[in-house]
């Protein structure tokens, strides 16, 4: 248009194509538009603008965003809701929260679409009052009917893990949709209430409403944390019955529900129906066997992995160490962690060094052990610092014992685990004085001891 034709692009044809970019996630192509934009005399101009504020939201990019939003005179209601659901999509709440006072201030009155905005940014529980103050705007404008508005307060209550607000909103709509289903089943399964998720699945398909690949997912997932395979079997077979069985997301979790409830066989049964095996399918599958003690089918499938041209990444490591540690196979561990950074150029991160650290503090070799600790390429953390402890406890070592302690007490001060661990080593050589001085010194800080508790 612009290089065959005497006809100009105007604001709705910056508009057109800032929608382009935006559904084909092209933040530089988005750029060059906000560029021609401004050559052209159009960056005041309020179409072009709001496309481009859209466009910038929609791709994350708030900041850009914000500056656009700040060049319109008058933003309209569409504008301002748009630019509080950018900070709310990206977590930035209390910039969204601000841009709402400043909204109000102005005289533009909120609809159902700006609060919805505002709390999508409620992550965290310490924001509940928060949420709770705009649950009660909600009420105020007669919004609560809107399905729309309750479907996000059910969302934001189980986000802030308060699942009876979550029930009580839900249990007021009158026909509830997939979105409402998935986001009070899933904050039950997230937030540990794992039995009354799967009521509430038994609800739902008794209510005829059908479970999208996300919601199947997280259901097993809540199967695997109750390690209960029964009613995991139940959903496998509904997975077949939908047609599922081909999702990657669906049959990765069908995968290690199997697992984590004690059924490796049909772990490995459904990995091997399984067509399309990504990176993150092999992970789950070499760390299930890793977890049953089948060490020599976890490097099978690693092998298969690279066999067949699937690139390793840090989970993958971290799964075959996690595995060699349960099968204390020191040798075999040495030999991953090598080629982890000379073969695959992967740097190890903490996680890497708490598995190896176990692995050669198991086996007595303590020494090694604390070297590698003070050579690790990420900083010491109480992780890695922890698991050598452990291990110096199992040993009776007490002399490494003390000064592992020494760090830990200057990375976490407060912590009394670490300190307990230490009483023990003094125990079991006899160093009674030492107990009592170090038990006095915890109860003259203040500190106590949390009681051990048997999930079983």
């Amino acid at each position: 248009m612009r290089t065959c034709s005497q006809v100009k692009p105007d604001n709705y044809t910056f508009a057109c194509i800032s929608r382009a970019c935006m559904e084909n996630f092209d933040c530089s192509s988005l750029r060059v538009v906000h560029g021609g934009v401004i050559v052209i005399g159009l960056g005041l101009d309020s179409v072009s603008s709001s496309a481009l504020v859209t466009g910038y939201s929609k791709l994350g990019l708030v900041d850009e965003a914000f500056k656009v939003f700040n060049g319109i005179a008058e933003p309209d209601l569409v504008l301002w809701n748009t630019m509080i659901t950018g900070f709310g999509c990206v977590g930035v709440w209390d910039k969204g929260l601000e841009l709402f006072g400043r909204m109000r201030k102005v005289g533009t009155k909120p609809d159902g679409y700006t609060l919805v905005g505002l709390v999508s940014g409620f992550v965290d529980p310490c924001l509940l009052e928060t949420g709770q103050g705009i649950h009660g705007l909600c009420l105020k404008y007669g919004f609560d009917s809107n399905p729309h508005v309750r479907s996000s307060l059910v969302s934001m209550y189980s986000r802030c893990k308060c699942l009876h607000s979550a029930y009580t909103v839900f249990s007021n709509l009158s026909c509830p949709d997939l979105v409402q289903w998935s986001a009070l089943i899933t904050g039950f399964s997230q937030f540990g209430e794992c039995e009354f998720a799967l009521v509430l699945f038994k609800d739902m398909n008794m209510e005829g409403e059908k479970a999208d690949n996300v919601l199947i997912a997280s259901v097993l997932a809540a199967c695997a944390r109750l390690a209960n395979v029964r009613p995991g079997r139940e959903i496998h077979g509904y997975v077949l019955r939908r047609g599922f069985e081909s999702d990657v997301m669906v049959a990765s979790a069908v995968m290690d529900m199997y697992f984590k409830c004690g059924f490796s066989g049909l772990g490995v049964w459904v990995f091997k129906t399984m067509r399309d095996k990504s990176v993150v399918v092999f992970n789950s599958v070499i760390l299930g066997l890793g977890s049953h003690g089948l060490i020599s089918q976890t490097f099978t499938i690693f092998e298969d992995m690279l066999g067949k041209g699937v690139k390793p990444d840090q989970s993958t490591f971290s799964a075959l160490l996690c595995s060699c540690s349960h099968a204390g196979l020191v040798q075999d561990g040495r030999e991953v962690f090598r080629r982890m950074e000379d073969e695959f150029g992967i740097t190890p991160k903490t996680e890497h060094y708490v598995h190896m650290v176990k692995l050669l503090g198991m086996a007595g070799e303590l020494e090694e052990a604390y070297n590698l600790t003070q050579n690790m390429s990420v900083p010491l953390s109480s992780g890695v610092l922890g698991a050598l402890l452990s291990c110096c406890v199992i040993h009776g070592n007490l002399e490494l014992g003390d000064i592992v302690a020494s760090l830990l007490s200057e990375i976490e001060p407060d912590k009394t685990a670490y300190r307990v661990m230490l009483s023990n080593i003094y125990a079991s050589n006899g160093k009674w004085d030492n107990v009592k001085k170090l038990r006095e010194n915890m109860s003259g800080e203040g500190l106590q001891k949390v009681p051990g508790i048997s999930w079983i």
